[in-house]
């Protein structure tokens, strides 16, 4: 479990899968756990790719092609396995993928899904994205 952890203060994190990349930028350099989650913290069942942990939110990232339905139940299963059980626990996750085949009606339910059930904001671009904490 260990090596699936790494905790630095590195200003850039990147994560990137085949074609989709997110890049969070650690603007205060605050101490940051990158979590590689697929395969090596969780390696059964569903789960997202990457996690981190900063400034007490926890981030969910899965990196997907098209199939945003199956990455919504990723994020959803790795919440519920790694997440904290602090119903107040801030929590922001990132689907990032090559193109969104969903509908904006479609996002904002699980967007709204996500705020209610998770205590979490549902972020899903197009690659690259780039984001700041």
């Amino acid at each position: 479990m260990e090596r699936c952890r790494v905790t630095s203060k590195n200003k850039i994190f990147t994560f990137e899968e085949q074609r989709s990349k997110l890049i969070l930028k650690n603007k205060d350099e605050v101490e940051s756990v990158r979590i590689h989650v697929d395969g090596c913290e969780i390696t059964e069942g569903q789960r997202c790719d990457y996690m981190l942990l900063a400034k007490g939110i926890e981030y969910y990232i899965e990196l997907k092609g098209q199939d945003l339905e199956h990455a919504i139940n990723q994020l959803k299963q790795t919440i519920s396995i790694l997440g904290s059980k602090n119903k107040q626990q801030q929590r922001i996750c990132y689907i990032i993928c090559t193109r969104s085949p969903m509908t904006s009606t479609q996002i904002q339910k699980y967007d709204y899904e996500f705020r209610k059930h998770y205590n979490s904001r549902l972020f899903i671009k197009s690659s690259p994205y780039t984001d700041t904490y």
